[in-house]
């Protein structure tokens, strides 16, 4: 498992686990990362990582990034 923001740009993966404090984890899954979903890298600007998750596109900080394994 790897951590979201060094996850190849453009390739499809699953999400493994989601870390952080329940108000995070809670945050990240109404933006719609849940256990178990595709997410697709889109680009990275900045600190920030665009990604592709169930058909849209989401901006999150790369703190946030850091807690998604895939």
């Amino acid at each position: 498992m790897l951590p979201l923001h060094v996850a190849n740009q453009g390739e499809e993966i699953i999400i493994k686990k989601i870390g952080g404090s329940p108000e995070v984890k809670k945050h990240l899954e109404d933006l719609g990362f849940c256990v178990g979903s595709p997410v697709t890298v889109i680009n990275r600007l900045g600190g920030n990582v665009i990604v592709k998750v169930k058909e849209s596109r989401i901006a999150i900080n790369e703190d946030l990034a850091r807690r998604i394994m895939v």
